[in-house]
């Protein structure tokens, strides 16, 4: 069961692509679940939710391909408002 962040980014990816289930799924790149335009959207909702700017360099597609990934950039921001 998630909980914490892991629900939230799970809540916030099931909002993007409820068509897709991002559970089962350990690369969400390489599965399809996740394009360019879908990442740029989740870095919006991340910002807006944990009040964090996440930098460019952190935009890359590896930092996407499963929430783990996802919590990392989302920490690594914890410093920039």
């Amino acid at each position: 069961m998630l909980e914490g962040k892991q629900k939230e980014i799970l809540d916030m990816l099931n909002e993007i692509r409820p068509e897709f289930d991002f559970v089962t799924s350990s690369n969400f790149i390489e599965d399809g679940l996740l394009d360019s335009f879908d990442i740029i959207t989740l870095i919006s909702m991340l910002e807006e939710k944990y009040q964090k700017k996440i930098d460019g360099m952190d935009t890359v597609p590896e930092n996407f391909f499963s929430i783990e990934d996802i919590i990392r950039v989302v920490e690594k921001s914890e410093g920039r408002n």
